[in-house]
């Protein structure tokens, strides 16, 4: 029998259909609608298609995936050109490449993986990984957390390392959504978390969530992957109230924004 269809949450999900304390401005309930409702329109799925940034992520996973398979090249004086071979990055953009490259040198000076215990190490490309099925009172859903890469710590503790390039931020709720699943995945065992940003060197702090903390969390999870199955009914009932669904809020952040080009209420100057 083939698994059975539950509803799902994501930290993606989370971050789009609730905004961050201070960041309102940048919210927008319109972007979950693009992303998650109208994804399959051809001009909606060209702008999800890999952009620059996603190229960027992947890649540099890639890189310091192909370097923990070969840690030789972390002593070679042309690891970093071999690394960028096996991820033929010579297909890319010449803006791509030059981040890339420094990204590659970034840990070649600093291999911070080097000596770690790892037990999984995501090489960019695998795609959607198993979900974990949680039970919230009498409502199941399927809880997607994809890791970069995950370590033991010598006293056992499980570290969950994610990697950041560009200005991502570290937000502490995509931390608490991988220590919920760890939770599941290693129940006897306690896990921490932490943000690695590969092109400035940054590290966030170690993140922890004491059970009630991991409560709070799922039971949010619960309700968000509720109300995005009420939106997908509500919308493949009306498509014509997508706006009325999926409120807009015009702003500054429509110059940023994946769908500016597609959104009608999207604004390209904003008044001081």
């Amino acid at each position: 029998m083939g698994q059975v269809w539950l509803p799902s949450a994501s930290y993606n999900l989370w971050s789009l259909s609730d905004s961050r304390v201070g960041k309102e401005s940048w919210f927008c309930d319109m972007k979950r609608g693009f992303s998650k409702v109208r994804n399959k329109e051809p001009q909606v799925k060209a702008l999800l298609e890999d952009n620059k940034h996603q190229r960027i992520g992947k890649l540099a996973q890639a890189g310091i995936y192909e370097f923990y398979q070969d840690p030789q090249l972390l002593s070679q004086s042309e690891g970093v050109e071999q690394i960028a071979a096996i991820i033929k990055l010579n297909q890319e953009s010449d803006e791509v490449q030059e981040r890339i490259i420094g990204i590659l040198n970034n840990y070649y000076k600093k291999p911070i993986l080097v000596g770690k215990q790892i037990t999984q190490l995501s090489k960019g490309d695998e795609g959607f990984p198993t979900p974990i099925t949680i039970q919230e009172g009498n409502y199941s859903f399927a809880l997607y957390a994809p890791t970069d890469c995950t370590f033991k710590q010598q006293d056992g503790t499980i570290h969950i390392l994610d990697f950041k390039t560009g200005k991502s931020d570290f937000d502490r709720r995509q931390a608490y959504v991988y220590l919920l699943a760890a939770s599941y995945l290693y129940p006897q065992q306690p896990s921490v978390a932490s943000f690695y940003n590969l092109e400035t060197d940054l590290a966030s702090d170690i993140i922890t969530a004491t059970p009630e903390q991991l409560k709070f969390v799922q039971i949010e999870l619960a309700d968000i992957a509720k109300r995005y199955e009420l939106e997908k009914m509500y919308h493949g009932k009306n498509p014509s109230n997508f706006a009325t669904i999926f409120p807009p809020n015009p702003g500054i952040a429509c110059r940023y924004c994946t769908f500016n080009s597609v959104c009608e209420f999207s604004v390209s100057e904003v008044s001081r």
